[in-house]
Formats: C-alpha cells, sequence, structure tokens
C-alpha cells in the first residue's frame, strides 16, 4: 500500500480551489452564489474525530501487543489496512472538498461587508481548517499502522544464501 503524499493532497487542494474560485466568480457575475451548508465544517470535524480515535486506539493496542501485557488484545492486520484506507480516502476528499471551499472563501474576503456572505465566509474558513484537521488524522493514523521496514539493511534484495 502506498503512502499518503503531501504534494498529491496539496496539488488535489490548489486545484480545487483554483476551479472553486473561478466558479465562484463566474457564478456570482450571472447571480447569486451557492451557499456553503454549516454542515460541511461539522462533518469534517467528524471525520477526523473517527480516525483520530482509531489512530489512538490501535496504538494503545499495538503498545500492549508490543509489550506483552496479559490480556492485550491484538490487531487484525486486515482490519488495521481497512482503517489506513479509510484514512486515506478521506484525507483526498477533505483536500478535495478544503481545496473547493477555500477557493469560494478567498472570492467571498471581497464582500465581507454583507452579513450573508461573511458568515459563508467563515463557514468556508471553518470547513477548510476541519479539512486540514482530516488529513492530519489521516497522516497520524497511516503512521501508527506503519510496519517496520525489513528492507533498510538490504537494499530491498533477499538475503543470499
Amino acid at each position: 500500500m502506498k503512502e499518503l503524499r503531501i504534494r498529491t493532497l496539496a496539488a488535489v487542494f490548489v486545484v480545487a480551489g483554483v476551479l472553486s474560485w473561478a466558479g465562484a466568480r463566474l457564478w456570482s457575475s450571472v447571480g447569486t452564489l451557492p451557499k456553503v451548508p454549516l454542515a460541511a465544517p461539522i462533518v469534517l470535524a467528524l471525520i477526523a474525530v473517527v480516525l483520530m480515535a482509531t489512530a489512538l486506539s490501535l496504538r494503545a493496542r499495538l503498545k500492549a501487543q508490543r509489550e506483552r501485557r496479559p490480556g492485550a488484545k491484538g490487531v487484525d492486520p486486515l482490519m488495521a489496512a481497512r482503517a489506513v484506507v479509510f484514512g486515506q480516502a478521506s484525507a483526498l476528499v477533505a483536500a478535495l472538498v478544503a481545496g473547493m471551499y477555500g477557493g469560494t472563501g478567498v472570492f467571498l474576503l471581497e464582500s465581507l461587508d454583507i452579513p450573508t456572505r461573511r458568515d459563508q465566509a467563515i463557514y468556508a474558513g471553518f470547513s477548510v481548517l476541519a479539512g486540514i484537521a482530516v488529513i492530519a488524522a489521516a497522516f497520524f493514523l497511516e503512521r501508527v499502522c506503519k510496519l517496520p521496514d525489513d528492507d533498510e539493511h538490504n537494499d530491498g534484495t533477499a538475503p543470499v544464501s
């Protein structure tokens, strides 16, 4: 399984932000701007909490397993892999959504004197922050579930007998 790359997430964020900013400018020139829902930052924050709770739970279970504590629950490798895939997918979606709301928020900065647009800009800003929290939690989860590198000492080749 490939690791998350910050470059990929940043590229998704920037492209979505630029397209969203351009779309918001076009949409605003034609009529009204679509609203940033209040639920957007809430849902992203909930996903970040779920990812963080999963990471902390797995970290505690892995630590107990390494220390060979009596009654320690093991971690099923398939469950850990599923958690990492969920984290990676969440991070990609969060980068896309945060970029989209970030671009809209940048556009809304031009009209903060209008109360409804100011509220929309605040919701967009919180959505970006919650998206960053999802990405950070996904990286933490990935780090918790990462296996130690066995190939460090032999350059990825099998030992010769």
